[in-house]
């Protein structure tokens, strides 16, 4: 069916109600996070129809979550998020994950200022553009045996560091601490593995980026002093995945599950959500090929960060430092603990096109930060800003620790390649004061910030709606993209 204004309830300025009676098949509400402007925007896709059909998954608990940055994907809305409880029947969806598994973004902080970088600009962007491979895919300069790339998969960013791409402490203060337990390379078939191989330390295409920034604001000083981070400072944002790797894994699985779906009969309105319980032999391959992918990510972003770090020295001197801040992903599912309903859960987070965002206290944030908050990162688009959030409380209570991912898009890459708008965009950002290499003419097109929601908007609501809070805020200077 579809959703217009008059199905949604709106609970107050930044919530508004599916309610699980519109549609017989729906176990649970789903809830939207947005604004009135933003929500004219939701509407215009699909993505609230399938934020209906995630509430239709079985084992779901709690609500099937939008959050403002929603936009239609493949099953699952980009911004949807739903947990599943696997000792009930609960299921686990590729679509609840994404193609790009482990998507996700890591922040580098530098000693220097806006002033003493601004100069240097254009030499540090071609710099960056030809020593990180960039554009869909493109092949690095990292040679990995299949044996090195079973090791990728089991230990991620820290077999990396041990190869010498970083330092050890990189790895405190990443999700995870860049590798999740449980990756399975028996898991993961041949296809994914010849995409995988020559594609470790490559940045891809689409919406992927590294932008040279500076902080623009500070909201909280305290954390932000924390964070290491300070007005003026010039930033470094990684926006990377698991590469063909992470795809392949997902399109082979999907497929598996397809199948499998008729074995456990379960049914749901909408193909794209294939899934199979969590506790099925199908269901232990999947979150085993899924972990591996997501440690392949974590690798190649640790990659990206070591030749991030040379280029840097090259322009700017040798004893110039990039300190890893965090690293967070944003397509993923996790087992964690949660409480629903007053009672202590295993659930199965789906977080795709969402940020975990852990308030002071968790044991799962790194030591550094963990009477303060889960750092998170928000990409903006391509020429406007991006932030630097914290978790708040809210986040736990309603969202399972979650918040936005990002801007989230508001024309197709179709659309944006067609638009007035992408005629002179290169130009347009630098006059802006963003300059801009990329592979092609399209990885510029199909990224232009009128293709994206206000970014601005979407943090007000997360961070009006209790589920992070805003640190600083971050303006682009350079940008290279595939």
């Amino acid at each position: 069916m579809r959703i217009e204004r008059q199905h949604l309830h709106q609970v107050d300025e930044y919530r508004w109600l599916i309610p699980r009676h519109i549609h017989p098949d729906m176990r649970t509400d789903a809830l939207v996070y947005a604004s009135e402007p933003l929500l004219v925007d939701v509407l215009r896709d699909q993505s609230l129809e399938q934020a209906v059909n995630v509430a239709m998954l079985p084992g779901i608990i709690g609500k099937s979550l939008a959050m403002p940055d929603i936009h239609q994907g493949y099953g699952f809305p980009i911004g949807g998020v739903a947990a599943t409880l696997p000792d009930e029947g609960g299921v686990v969806s590729p679509g609840g994950v994404g193609f790009d598994i482990n998507c996700g973004v890591r922040l580098l902080a530098s000693e220097l200022t806006f002033e003493e970088v601004r100069p240097k600009i254009r030499e540090c962007v071609h710099q960056l553009f030809r020593d990180i491979p960039s554009g869909a895919g493109r092949s690095g300069s990292i040679r990995l045996s299949h044996q090195d790339l079973d090791r990728v998969m089991v230990e991620g960013a820290a077999w990396m560091v041990a190869q010498g791409y970083g330092e050890p402490e990189d790895l405190a203060v990443c999700e995870e601490e860049g590798a999740m337990e449980g990756g399975d390379p028996d898991a993961v078939g041949e296809r994914p593995r010849k995409r995988g191989l020559p594609q470790l330390g490559t940045l891809g295409s689409g919406n992927h980026f590294l932008e040279v920034q500076y902080v623009e604001r500070i909201f909280e000083p305290e954390v932000a002093q924390r964070f290491g981070l300070f007005e003026n400072q010039v930033v470094m944002l990684i926006h990377s995945g698991s590469r063909g790797f992470g795809h392949q894994v997902c399109t082979d699985y999907l497929k598996d599950m397809d199948a499998a779906m008729r074995r456990y009969d379960i049914q749901l309105p909408d193909r794209q959500l294939a899934c199979v319980p969590v506790h099925s032999r199908e269901g232990q391959a999947y979150l085993g090929a899924m972990r591996a992918a997501a440690n392949f990510a974590w690798a190649n972003r640790q990659a990206i960060t070591h030749f991030a770090r040379q280029a840097f020295r090259r322009i700017f001197g040798p004893k110039q430092s990039l300190r890893l801040v965090y690293d967070v992903c944003h397509n993923i599912a996790k087992l964690e603990r949660h409480n629903v309903d007053g009672r202590e859960r295993n659930v199965l987070v789906h977080r795709k096109g969402a940020t975990r965002a852990y308030p002071a206290g968790r044991p799962e944030i790194p030591t550094a930060y963990r009477n303060l908050g889960q750092p998170v990162l928000i990409p903006g688009s391509m020429g406007t800003a991006s932030y630097v959030l914290v978790g708040a409380e809210g986040a736990l209570k309603e969202t399972f620790g979650t918040t936005c991912h990002g801007a989230g898009r508001v024309m197709s890459r179709t659309a944006a390649k067609k638009s007035p708008w992408a005629q002179n965009a290169r130009e347009r950002l630098e006059e802006r004061g963003v300059y801009v290499r990329s592979e092609t003419r399209d990885g510029i097109a199909e990224e232009i910030p009128e293709a994206y929601k206000d970014v601005d908007a979407v943090i007000e609501v997360v961070h009006n709606a209790g589920l992070s809070r805003r640190v600083a805020r971050l303006k682009p200077l350079g940008v290279i993209k595939g």
